[in-house]
């Protein structure tokens, strides 16, 4: 069974910057960040394939996801962060070989995810 380990949250100040990083025990294919804040549905962020990523419109110009294949490491930067920024983010990956399908913002087609890390953002 693949796990997901995910790191790098924390409290921030509105504007600050935080990286997350989700380390894959094994290899997988698509990945992508999540965040779910209190209340609220989980919502895609950003995702990755190879060269190709998208972004949440919430997420362009301040976002930028990125991985380290050698490591099986996915990480998200994440600067100019806003209080509506805050929740709890997830990785989440494929089986190895398989895509992201269109934006790769449907939690249904993972099947690996992490625990979560928490970000705060504080206005």
């Amino acid at each position: 069974q693949v796990q997901l380990v995910e790191s790098g949250g924390g409290s921030v100040q509105a504007g600050g910057s935080l990286r997350l990083s989700c380390t894959a025990s094994e290899p997988v294919g698509c990945m992508a960040w999540f965040r779910q804040a209190p209340g609220k549905e989980r919502e895609g962020v950003a995702s990755i394939w190879g060269v190709l990523t998208t972004y949440a419109d919430s997420a362009k110009g301040r976002f930028t996801i990125s991985e380290d294949i050698p490591k099986n490491t996915m990480y998200l930067k994440m600067k100019s962060l806003k209080p509506e920024d805050a929740g709890m983010y997830y990785c989440a990956g494929r089986s190895k070989g398989w895509a992201c399908t269109g934006e790769g913002f449907g939690s249904g087609d993972y099947i690996y995810w992490g625990q979560g890390t928490q970000v705060t953002v504080s206005s």
